[in-house]
C-alpha cells in the first residue's frame, strides 16, 4: 500500500499540475463559458474518463509505445491536432450562425463528454507525462506497482475533478455574464475557434 505521506504529496502534485494553464482546462474554461457549468462539467468527466484510459495504459506497460515509437507518437498526436481544428471550425462556424439569431446553439451533455474523452486521449503528451510521473511515487516494496499506479491515477483524476470543476464554475457564471452583453457570445465563440487552432499548432509541434 502506498504510504499516506506519498500519496498527499502527490495529490499536491497533481493539483498543482491541473491548476498550470494546458489544453484540458484551457478546454473546459471554453465550453464553460460558452455553454454553461454544466457543459464545463460534462468535458471534465470525459477528460478524467481518458485519464482512465492512461492510467491503465501505463499499468499495463502500453504507454511505453508512444515513448518508443516515432510512428505511432506521430500518429497520435497527428489525430489530438485535427480533432482540435475540427472544434476550431465549428466553434468559427457557431459564431457565424450566432449572428443571425438570438438563440445560442446548445450542445448535449453526451456530445461534451465525448469531446473531453476524445480531446485526452488523442493527446500522447499525456501518456508520456503519466509514463515519466507516476512510477516517481511507486515503490516495488510496498506492493503491486500496477495497483499503485491504478491508485495515483485516481488521487490524480480526483485532483482534476476538484480543480476543473471550479474553473467549468468560474468560467460558467462568466459565460452568462457575457451572455448578456450583444455580441459576446459571438465573440466567445471566436476566441474558442482561435484557441483551438493555437492547441492544434502547439501539438502538431510537440517532439517526441
Amino acid at each position: 500500500m502506498i504510504p499516506v505521506e506519498t500519496m498527499l504529496l502527490f495529490f499536491a502534485a497533481s493539483t498543482a499540475l491541473a491548476v498550470a494553464p494546458g489544453p484540458d482546462n484551457i478546454f473546459v474554461l471554453t465550453q464553460s463559458a460558452l455553454y454553461g457549468p454544466r457543459a464545463g462539467i460534462a468535458v471534465t468527466l470525459g477528460l478524467c474518463t481518458g485519464l482512465l484510459v492512461h492510467t491503465a495504459m501505463v499499468a499495463l506497460g502500453v504507454a511505453v509505445l508512444f515513448q518508443n515509437s516515432a510512428l505511432a507518437f506521430d500518429l497520435l498526436k497527428t489525430a489530438g491536432a485535427l480533432y482540435l481544428l475540427y472544434l476550431a471550425w465549428q466553434a468559427f462556424r457557431a459564431g457565424a450562425a450566432e449572428l443571425h439569431t438570438d438563440n445560442p446553439r446548445r450542445i448535449p451533455p453526451l456530445r461534451l463528454y465525448l469531446r473531453g474523452i476524445v480531446m485526452n486521449v488523442t493527446n500522447p503528451k499525456v501518456a508520456l507525462f503519466f509514463l515519466a510521473f507516476l512510477p516517481q511515487f511507486t515503490d516495488p516494496a510496498q506492493g503491486s506497482v500496477t495497483l499503485q499506479i491504478g491508485i495515483l491515477g485516481g488521487i490524480f483524476i480526483i485532483a482534476t475533478l476538484l480543480v476543473f470543476g471550479s474553473v467549468a464554475w468560474f468560467a460558467g457564471a462568466l459565460g452568462k455574464w457575457l451572455a448578456q452583453r450583444p455580441g459576446a457570445h459571438v465573440v466567445m465563440h471566436r476566441v474558442a475557434g482561435t484557441l483551438f487552432v493555437a492547441l492544434a499548432i502547439k501539438l502538431i509541434l510537440v517532439e517526441q
